[in-house]
């Protein structure tokens, strides 16, 4: 078969082809014409057929009277007040102050996004923030206005604020007014709308704690204490704090103590009395724990090199007299001591000396106590006695004298003893 043949078949083939599509549409068009104006067609009659029910109910006649009993009026019954649409509402759906919360003194861009949730559009409408006692506008105006917003359409809105020195901590509110004009039914209308929105406010956390104090001077073994004062510089209260210390080498005689809460404006001192354990350098570490204005949890660490020394010898010098600890020689101590052993011996000698001297000048004195007439009578008396006592002899002499008068002339010669 050569080229030409083929080809020539083929052009036949697409002529079939072509002719059977045209024989195709030409068949269908005007069928589907005719589906189309018999719809049209019975649109018309239903709509024909509405009217001649409202107007057979309406008790129209063929004269054109109405027919009161068919539920026709005179006038004042003639039609219906048709229902007003709802009133379109404002609402934020979504707003955007920063990460975190503002702290007093900051300033913020206030973002918000509203929304006309109603089914008609509003127009000529006003935007105005108020940031109350807690914010105030950065610069700028607080009123915005807006042309109009389409049902179902959104708006965004950016305002400078700024938190002000005197916010309390804690969620404070800002105020966003909407007043606004719409058209229902040819009416026109207006309304307007307060919505609320909520910024945290933080106070700067201005708990000071100063460095932990030592003493000069820590003997290992001895008592010490470290001190920390503090200050609440804030404008809110601090609570719950407590205050703790560790370390290896000192033992502490309470670890832990609870300070409680620190109003604004007060202040104090935490203390710790400790122990070291032994002469050296030792690494502790002072911790303080509290919640600040805002009720978030914060710590701070203090941490403290102890340098202990040997504790000195204590000095018994005034209550134990030891000799070799004395400055003087030993036989400076002896003598001393051989000149006191000297005068104490003198001091007994004269003190019996003396109490013996008095002695014998009291006996003296008792020996010559006497009167001269009475010492007279009594020698007299002694001698009478002494003769009457004594022996009586007979001797015999020459010249007769006998015994009596010897006898007398011996107890004449008294006898006197001293």
């Amino acid at each position: 078969m050569t080229n030409t043949n083929r080809k020539t078949r083929f052009v036949n083939l697409l002529i079939a082809t072509v002719a059977a599509v045209v024989i195709m549409l030409t068949c269908m068009v005007p069928h589907a014409f005719a589906m189309a104006g018999g719809a049209e067609y019975e649109a018309a009659r239903a709509a024909a057929g509405q009217l001649a029910d409202t107007n057979a109910d309406a008790g129209t006649g063929s004269d054109g009277t109405v027919n009161p009993a068919n539920g026709g009026s005179d006038g004042s019954d003639g039609g219906s007040e048709q229902i007003a649409g709802p009133v379109p509402n404002i609402i934020i759906t979504n707003f955007t102050y920063g990460d975190g919360s503002v702290s007093v003194g900051s300033s913020f861009n206030l973002g918000f996004t509203f929304q006309n949730m109603g089914k008609v559009a509003v127009q000529n409408m006003v935007v105005t923030v108020d940031g109350g006692e807690s914010f105030a506008i950065n610069g700028g105006t607080n009123t915005f206005y807006f042309d109009s917003l389409w049902a179902g359409y959104s708006l965004t809105q950016s305002v400078p604020m700024q938190a002000l020195s005197s916010a309390k901590s804690g969620a404070q509110g800002i105020t966003v007014s909407f007043k606004y004009e719409y058209v229902d039914n040819n009416v026109r209308s207006s309304n307007s709308s307060d919505i609320k929105i909520s910024v945290p406010v933080s106070q700067p956390d201005r708990f000071q704690l100063s460095d932990p104090v030592l003493p000069d001077i820590i003997n290992a073994g001895e008592e010490a204490t470290i001190t920390m004062a503090y200050v609440n510089k804030g404008k809110g209260d601090v609570s719950n704090v407590e205050a703790s210390v560790e370390g290896d080498g000192i033992t502490a005689t309470q670890t832990k103590q609870y300070v409680g809460n620190v109003a604004s404006g007060a202040s104090g001192s935490i203390g710790f009395a400790f122990t070291a354990d032994k002469p050296g350098e030792t690494e502790a570490k002072l911790t303080v724990t509290y919640e600040n204005s805002d009720g978030q949890p914060q710590t701070k660490e203090f941490p403290v090199k102890i340098n202990a020394v040997e504790a000195p010898v204590p000095d018994d010098s005034d209550t134990d007299v030891d000799v070799q600890d004395q400055s003087m020689p030993v036989w400076v101590w002896i003598v001393a001591a051989a000149v006191a052993l000297v005068v104490i011996v003198l001091t007994v000698v004269l003190v019996v000396r003396h109490r013996r001297k008095k002695a014998k000048q009291a006996a003296d004195d008792d020996d010559w106590d006497w009167e001269p007439a009475d010492l007279g009578a009594d020698k007299q008396g002694k001698s009478t006695a002494m003769a009457a006592d004594a022996p009586t002899q007979v001797i015999a002499t020459a010249g007769g004298t006998s015994a009596a008068s010897v006898s007398a002339t011996s107890s004449s010669t008294p006898s006197v003893k001293e």
